[in-house]
């Protein structure tokens, strides 16, 4: 300390900083936001800049605590007598993390004034909050794809709907407008138990069930319909502008009516060939005797 003291006292009085080492530490902003989702680059920034008050070429540690993110930063600078430096700090999040909240604190500590070990260290924090925004993905899977069914009965397709984004978040369910337009024209009643189902990230699929009767009038042919399932992202609608919907088509074969007569055709011409064939016989054993 009389090093430094004597330092200051060849200073005049106009241009002297602090008499005692120390440093300013500002950074902005002091909120960061990531985005976490696939594709995206999973990073955020916040610009700091270390203001040196004093007469003496400082020599300064950096630390930061990042609550458990993956982080860069210098971590030593040397500031000139009344001089700044700016420095980044760098927080970068994992593929898919929860939603939520960190603290981040950048703290910068004078360790020596002109080569001179600073005897009483007076550490500068900020802190900073980094949020892992959240985002909207989902998939949608059919349990039985293609089916074969007859006329007028009851039949229940189950669909799975997977929340692949990081937070809870609300689904609409629903067959769709064009698909459902078209099963009805054919005679077909579709009924959804469920309009909007909550999952939170992470859990397994929900199962949501789609109710069918297949058409009651089929004629003789044989016919495929399609029956499109779509999920809809809720917080995508609210918040990110988009709606993120995930569809997924099953097909339905119905088979046609077979007449009862067609099927006993076929015996009672057997039937009545046997009895010719007998009649036959028995004109033959009349014309022997």
């Amino acid at each position: 300390m009389y090093v430094l003291g004597m330092m200051a006292v060849a200073i005049p009085a106009a241009a002297q900083g602090s008499p005692n080492p120390n440093i300013d530490l500002q950074c902005s902003p002091s909120s960061i936001l990531i985005d976490v989702s696939p594709g995206s680059s999973r990073i955020g920034f916040t610009g700091c800049t270390a203001t040196n008050p004093t007469n003496y070429a400082e020599d300064v540690q950096i630390t930061v605590q990042s609550d458990g993110l993956g982080y860069a930063a210098p971590g030593s600078l040397t500031v000139p007598p009344l001089g700044t430096i700016d420095f980044d700090v760098t927080v970068r999040g994992d593929l898919r993390e929860a939603e939520g909240s960190h603290q981040l604190t950048v703290t910068a500590t004078v360790t020596a004034a002109n080569g001179v070990a600073n005897p009483t260290p007076v550490p500068k924090t900020v802190a900073i909050i980094v949020v892992i925004e959240q985002f909207s993905r989902l998939q949608v899977e059919a349990e039985e794809p293609f089916s074969q069914m007859r006329p007028y009965i009851d039949h229940t397709y189950v669909f799975k709907v997977d929340n692949q984004g990081n937070a809870l978040d609300k689904f609409k369910v629903e067959v769709t407008e064009a698909s459902m337009t078209k099963l009805d024209e054919a005679g077909f009643q579709i009924q959804l138990p469920l309009v909007s189902t909550e999952i939170m990230a992470g859990d397994p699929p929900e199962k949501v069930r789609v109710l069918v009767r297949t058409p009651k009038n089929q004629g003789w042919t044989d016919k495929y319909f399609q029956l499109e399932f779509q999920a809809t992202s809720d917080f995508s609608c609210r918040i990110e502008g988009q709606c993120n919907s995930e569809a997924q088509q099953i097909t339905i074969y119905v088979r046609g009516i077979y007449l009862p007569g067609f099927q006993i055709i076929p015996t009672l011409s057997m039937l009545a060939l046997a009895a010719a064939v007998g009649f036959r016989r028995f004109e033959d054993d009349l014309v022997e005797e």
